[in-house]
C-alpha cells in the first residue's frame, strides 16, 4: 500500500520551526527564572532546599527535551509536556503559586508547537 502524505514536507526546519521552539525555549527559561528568584528568597519564604534540586532537575530537563525535539528526536515530544505538568504541579502543590508561564508553555506546546512539529513527525526518530 503506498503511503500516503498530507504535508508536503521536508527535512528542513523551516520559520514555522524554529519560531515554535524559540517560544517553547523562552517560556521554559521564564519558568526557570521564577524557580531562580524563590531559591534566592528560599529563607525568607522557608521553602526545603530538597525542593530545588528537584525542580531545577526538572528545568533542565525540560530544556534537554526542547533540544532533543529540535533535532527531531521523539523521546523529546514525549517528555516535553510530561515535564512540564509536573513542574506546573509542584509549583502548585508545594509552593501553592499557579504559574501562568507554564500553562502558556503548555498552550503553545499544544497549539503552535504541535502545528509545526506534526508535519515532520515521519523525520522524527
Amino acid at each position: 500500500m503506498e503511503e500516503y502524505s498530507y504535508f508536503d514536507e521536508d527535512p528542513k526546519k523551516g520559520w514555522g520551526f524554529i519560531a515554535a521552539f524559540a517560544a517553547l525555549m523562552l517560556f521554559t527559561v521564564m519558568g526557570l527564572g521564577i524557580d531562580v528568584d524563590e531559591y534566592l528568597q528560599h529563607e525568607f519564604l522557608n521553602i526545603p532546599r530538597w525542593y530545588f534540586y528537584v525542580i531545577f532537575s526538572i528545568d533542565a530537563l525540560m530544556m534537554i527535551s526542547l533540544v532533543l525535539m529540535f533535532f527531531y528526536r521523539k523521546i523529546g515530544i514525549f517528555a516535553f509536556p510530561v515535564l512540564l505538568v509536573l513542574h506546573f504541579f509542584m509549583h502548585n502543590y508545594y509552593l501553592s503559586t499557579f504559574l501562568y508561564t507554564d500553562v502558556t508553555n503548555l498552550f503553545l506546546f499544544t497549539g503552535f508547537g504541535m502545528l509545526a512539529i506534526i508535519p515532520k513527525w515521519k523525520f522524527f526518530k
